[in-house]
């Protein structure tokens, strides 16, 4: 028995050199992805169903209690039996593929045994396909696991000659044979199939592992890359930049030469070539044009499809990596290398990823200018609503006024003009200080007092120290409007309108309070929510100032409407202290 077993120890050695070789091939890598359908899972039972006929080959033929090492076996005769490593394939393929592919192992497998003849072929050939699908079985409480461990492995391989042996000694006849057989080769397959089941397990953990070692260092290697040349590529592709991004890349990748592009010409090249690739030499090759209108990553293996027309040139193939914003390549990142032989699975991994990440990172930059310029075109349009009511009613006060006091109209036209210039002025940035807001209120309310001669009087409180903090051009205007048109312009005299603005620790608190009617109990739950039809103007003016407001200035910057017991209403926001040139 200890002659059989460390024979079967040798034999095993060259069943798990195949073995190695099997978990290098892309197929079993999709067996570890869980890739399987129909298809593969037949694929991987014929795998597993050759690798459990290669298990068989490396058996031992057993005769009584001697036995014939000859490695190459035929037809047994009826007294003997095979010492083999059939059940390694066959468990691997119901471990890895689940009961289907370890049905379909054993099966092929199994066959193969049967045709063997043999006292035992029946019950050897039966137990192969029991024994895989039982596996395939026992897999299912290990499928969190993505390869299951040497050790569970080597348990389950324990059992699956046990179970053959068993049924060795129920259905094989006759049974004095049978109990023999088993006693000669029943711990020598035990051992020899457990621990070459566990080791198989182990070689496919080391593999996975190490493709994903390769890949996280490549992965690593192209996010570090992107990292320090995006910052080059975000400011447009121009000579310079692409300069200092061919030279990052030259000294990463470790390529011989490096190049950058733009659609038509060559922008920069760093390396070996550099004495006749000139920047703003026209792209010809074939090779440059298929990257950049088919958007995918290419590669040439010739001096002549790399688009070098020079014969001593010692370029000999590129990778070619196009750079995309959105949906468009905007241009082409090209390594060089001396030999096709040179361009290998890591640096056309690498190649990829730089690819995708550059890709996608200029992508989200184009994504981020684009809402930039969407929601500097809305507060563009927000700010153009709030003010054609007031226009439109102060000319039609000075179409009046031309009539019965001409020289009141002329002053009222003057001071629109000052008006809508300090308008335009205020209204060409995002955010202006507090200072030039209350001169634009300043100059509205120079003409809202000819209109409204001595109905309501305003006054201002300013906190000292707030001049300079940032606000939202043309919010305090609008208010005011809202104030005199549906507060206190019905009041014949004795109105007025107050503007508090506080500073707050690190915010600016401003507080407007009229007199008048106050706000609708109705209206005050949508306010500044929704825009508000009126007869009296265009009625989105505070909800424009909500809006822009909230876009500028945070959530917490919203209008707050509320109306006083003793008569008159209130609205009430605060800004944060962004920015403050002096105090």
């Amino acid at each position: 028995m200890d002659n059989l077993t460390l024979l079967l120890i040798e034999r095993m050695g060259i069943l798990l050199t195949l073995a190695f070789i099997l978990t290098r091939t892309p197929l079993f890598r999709q067996l570890l992805d869980r890739e399987l359908h129909v298809g593969t899972s037949f694929a991987f039972s014929v795998m597993f169903g050759l690798f459990g006929i290669a298990g068989t080959y490396a058996g031992v033929v057993v005769q009584g209690e001697s036995y014939l090492p000859a490695f190459w076996i035929f037809r047994l005769s009826y007294d003997e039996i095979i010492a083999n490593s059939t059940l390694v394939g066959v468990v691997i393929g119901g471990l890895l593929g689940g009961p289907l592919v370890g049905l379909g192992a054993g099966v092929i497998a199994g066959l193969h045994v049967f045709q063997l003849g043999g006292f035992a072929a029946a019950s050897m050939g039966l137990s192969v396909p029991i024994t895989g699908l039982l596996a395939g079985y026992v897999a299912r409480f290990f499928s969190q696991e993505r390869v299951i461990s040497p050790s569970k492995a080597m348990f389950i391989g324990m059992f699956a000659p046990i179970i053959q042996m068993s049924l060795l000694l129920i259905l094989s006849a006759p049974p004095e044979l049978a109990r023999t057989m088993v006693n000669v080769i029943g711990i020598p397959m035990v051992l020899t199939n457990s621990v070459s089941i566990a080791i198989f397990t182990t070689m496919i953990r080391v593999a996975l592992q190490e493709a994903e070692r390769s890949a996280a260092i490549e992965a690593e290697r192209s996010f570090t890359i992107a990292e320090r040349i995006l910052p080059h590529l975000k400011r447009g592709l121009t000579p310079q930049t692409a300069q200092s991004a061919a030279l990052v890349l030259q000294k990463e990748t470790k390529a011989a030469a490096v190049a950058v592009t733009d659609r038509e010409r060559l922008l920069a090249h760093v390396g070996v070539g550099a004495d006749h690739h000139h920047p703003g030499e026209a792209l010809s090759s074939e090779l440059d044009k298929r990257a950049l209108y088919g958007g995918g990553i290419d590669k040439g293996l010739t001096r002549e499809s790399v688009g070098c027309k020079r014969k001593n040139c010692n370029l000999h193939a590129a990778i070619l990596v196009p750079i995309k914003e959105g949906d468009s390549v905007v241009g082409l990142i090209k390594l060089y290398y001396r030999r096709p032989q040179q361009i290998g699975k890591v640096q056309e991994a690498l190649a990829k990823g730089l690819g995708n990440l550059i890709s996608n990172q200029l992508t989200l930059s184009l994504t981020e200018q684009m809402k930039g310029l969407m929601k500097d075109a809305e507060l563009r349009m927000l700010q153009a609503q709030i003010h054609p009511h007031f226009l439109f009613n102060t000319l039609n006060s000075i179409v009046t006024l031309i009539r019965i006091d001409p020289q009141l109209a002329r002053h009222m036209t003057i001071q629109l003009g000052v008006f809508m210039r300090f308008n335009l002025k205020l209204t060409a940035s995002p955010l202006v200080t507090v200072r030039q807001e209350l001169d634009h209120l300043h100059a509205y309310l120079e003409i809202i007092k000819i209109r409204f001669s001595e109905q309501f009087a305003v006054r201002t409180i300013i906190d000292a120290g707030v001049e300079e903090v940032l606000i939202p051009p043309g919010t305090l205007q609008p208010l005011f409007e809202n104030c005199i048109q549906h507060g206190v312009r019905d009041i014949t005299n004795g109105g007025e309108i107050i503007l508090h603005v506080k500073r707050q620790d690190v915010h600016v608190a401003f507080q407007i309070e009229d007199n008048g009617e106050g706000f609708p109990d109705n209206l005050l739950p949508v306010l500044g929510k929704v825009p508000l039809e009126s007869k009296e103007g265009n009625g989105i003016g505070i909800h424009n100032v909500n809006q822009r407001l909230i876009s500028l200035c945070g959530q917490d910057a919203q209008l707050h409407f509320a109306n006083k017991r003793e008569g008159g209403s209130t609205i009430t926001f605060t800004i944060p202290i962004t920015k403050e040139v002096s105090a």
